[in-house]
């Protein structure tokens, strides 16, 4: 088992009193297997630092500020892939079964394509297995990166550290289509409610309402 890739699913996941306390072994772990570049642990010190001594409920705030309420954040990787099409549906049945067969204890309150859920999947993989996935989506990493980057977040360092793990490099016409999506501001009310509007519902043929997942960031609300 890679702790790495347990450690980087802690810092990307909800803040807990149970992921503060767990700060040393967070640390320890990416300092102690050398997976991730030294660098990039140095980087990821002071988004450890802050999980391990600021005020847990700041900590919350900033989370679901950055995570939940900004959709171009989104921590759900399909959602940057498929949207709310069908297809998405079909990759998280797919995913949820690799799961199941490796005996990971998935969150039932978590949607499969959540990143430290994938992240905590990886970590009961081979690394040249687990760095080959990570290549997968990559685009989406850069972009996630790119745009934590430009709110001076800590977390940009994270999905650095994702990126040189995997196997490859983004394409730089998929990143660019990634990019060219609105970086919408949790500030701006009236384009909040306008991007989680909801759709209207009809039913009998051609119906998509039940393919639309609920957001886990609402379990958390």
């Amino acid at each position: 088992m890679a702790t790495t890739f347990k450690a980087l699913s802690a810092l990307l996941s909800y803040p807990t009193a149970d992921i503060k306390a767990a700060a040393p072994a967070i640390r320890a772990a990416l300092a102690g297997e050398a997976i991730a570049p030294k660098w990039l642990v140095d980087r990821l010190e002071r988004l450890i630092g802050e999980i391990e001594t600021q005020d847990l409920l700041e900590l919350q705030e900033r989370y679901v500020f950055l995570f939940d309420r900004t959709r171009s954040l989104s921590l759900h990787l399909f959602e940057h892939v498929h949207g709310e099409s069908r297809d998405r549906g079909q990759a998280m049945v797919d995913l949820r079964t690799l799961y199941e067969q490796a005996g990971l204890d998935a969150d039932a309150r978590e949607l499969p394509d959540y990143l430290p859920m994938f992240l905590e999947y990886l970590s009961l993989r081979p690394v040249e297995e687990a760095r080959a996935l990570l290549a997968e989506p990559i685009a989406v990493f850069a972009a996630l990166r790119e745009r934590l980057a430009r709110r001076k977040s800590p977390y940009a360092y994270v999905l650095r550290t994702i990126e040189a793990i995997a196997a490859g490099e983004p394409a730089a016409r998929h990143l660019d289509e990634l990019l060219k999506a609105p970086d919408d501001d949790p500030n701006d009310f009236a384009a909040l409610d306008a991007g989680w509007e909801d759709q209207p519902v009809t039913f009998g043929p051609g119906s998509s309402s039940g393919d639309a997942p609920c957001n886990s960031g609402d379990a958390r609300r």
